[in-house]
Formats: C-alpha cells, structure tokens, sequence
C-alpha cells in the first residue's frame, strides 16, 4: 500500500495551494480519506476527512477556507486551501480508513509566509 502525497510548497499569506494524496494498493473507493497536519512542537491534528459515501467533515479551523474531495477514478484525494494563514504551516499527511486499516503517507510540507 502506498499513499503519495504532492502539492505543499511555501506560499503566502492569503495564498492558495491544493494537495492531493494519490493511493496504490487499496480499494480506494472503501476508503474513507483524510487529512492531518502536524506543526512543529505539536501534536498531529485532524484537518478534514471524507467518506466512502462523499460526506466530509472538516476541522473548525480551516472551515469556510479549506475543500476536502475525491476522485475514485484517479485514486486520489485532494485538500483545496484558500485563504491561507501562518498557522497553517505544517507537514500535511494523507491517510486511508478501512475498518481497523489506517494507512499513511509521507506527507508534505506547507509553509505560509506573512
């Protein structure tokens, strides 16, 4: 099982950037597909998720600003961000749900400058 995600980069303040996170090895469309972040000195938080079923949930943080999706076909999800602000910078990592199967990726660093 491989998760990759692309897309992190520094941009600034108010700045835009869509991460997709494309699986091998799952039947992604069992999946239910989230995002996590983790900045420095913190603990790994949830960012957004989104089900087998295309409901999504997205942490209070980044609602209004952020887009969780999928494509089945391409195996892939995405995290739109709009609006972005400093504390957004952090390693943004991808990870698949079924039942008792958690998968990860690598993840990738998104840096907001001001």
């Amino acid at each position: 099982v491989q998760l990759v995600e692309s897309g992190g980069g520094l941009v600034q303040l108010g700045g835009s950037l869509r991460l997709s996170c494309t699986a091998a090895g799952i039947i992604f469309s069992d999946y239910t597909m989230a995002w996590y972040r983790q900045a420095a000195g913190r603990q790994r938080e949830l960012v957004a998720y989104i089900t087998n079923e295309n409901r999504t949930n997205l942490a209070v943080s980044v609602k209004g600003r952020f887009t969780i999706s999928r494509d089945n076909a391409k195996n892939t999800v995405y995290l739109q961000m709009n609006t972005l602000k400093p504390e957004d910078t952090a390693v943004y990592y991808c990870k698949s749900t079924w039942f008792t199967l958690d998968y990860w990726g690598q993840g990738t660093q998104v840096t907001v400058s001001s």
